[in-house]
């Protein structure tokens, strides 16, 4: 973070879009497109400045911007807040390890360039700001840990699942596979769910696909189902 050229609007730190997508490893349009969509949620003044006319004009004159820039009608800035916002859009744990690194060393280092008007001011403040930042870590940190699996962690635990149950009945050529395969995914599935207390496995949480992973290898069928597996594989050896 501590490449990103500062920029203050309103005596308080702001990021352009490119700024934003960059940090969040996005990319503009999607900031743009996740801003368009929640419009309702953003506030002028609060979230973001939308710079226009002279405004743009003089604010481009001052500053050295990239050329993708130079031809825009409407620049848009984005505040702390406004970046909170982008970040529980994107929802990612890249976008809300950016935030946080945002928090701790752009948005909020402050310019030493005025004393503050008194010790206990400065105090308060100092004080103020500690329990905000605490209070935007532990959001950040139960955002993080609601967030679910995504689609290729699915995918992951269907492939491992497969493998797991095919392996408890014998394989795929086994004749258990060929009778009971249906009842023995279903008992798998059911377990699991029950053990991660989630109504579809595509409910666990990122924080848990470790374990979950962990539990589809340890998986082994309950001892009633066992001796049914065991009982239709022995059949096949006779015949």
């Amino acid at each position: 973070m501590s490449d990103l050229t500062i920029i203050n609007h309103n005596d308080q730190r702001v990021l352009t879009t490119s700024q934003l997508a960059e940090s969040f490893g996005s990319e503009s349009k999607v900031i743009n497109r996740n801003f368009q969509r929640n419009s309702d949620r953003y506030t002028h003044g609060k979230h973001y400045f939308a710079l226009t006319g002279e405004d743009l004009k003089e604010f481009k004159g001052s500053r050295q911007l990239d050329d993708t820039l130079k031809y825009t009608s409407v620049l848009y800035l984005w505040t702390e807040k406004g970046a909170w916002l982008h970040a529980k859009s994107l929802n990612t744990d890249q976008a809300w390890d950016a935030y946080e690194m945002l928090v701790d060393e752009y948005y909020n280092v402050k310019e030493q360039l005025q004393p503050p008007q008194s010790l206990e001011l400065a105090l308060q403040a100092a004080l103020q700001h500690e329990r905000e930042i605490k209070t935007i870590k532990s959001d950040v940190n139960y955002l993080k840990g609601s967030m679910r699996i995504d689609s290729l962690q699915q995918q992951e635990i269907q492939q491992v699942a497969k493998k797991s149950v095919v392996q408890a009945l014998g394989g795929s050529e086994s004749n258990a596979y060929q009778e009971l395969s249906k009842k023995v995914f279903s008992a798998f599935w059911r377990e699991f769910k029950q053990h991660f207390k989630v109504p579809r496995y595509g409910d666990i949480p990122k924080v848990k696909f470790q374990e979950a992973i962990r539990f589809v290898e340890l998986w082994r069928p309950n001892t009633s189902l066992q001796i049914k597996i065991d009982h239709c594989n022995s059949q096949m050896s006779l015949t």
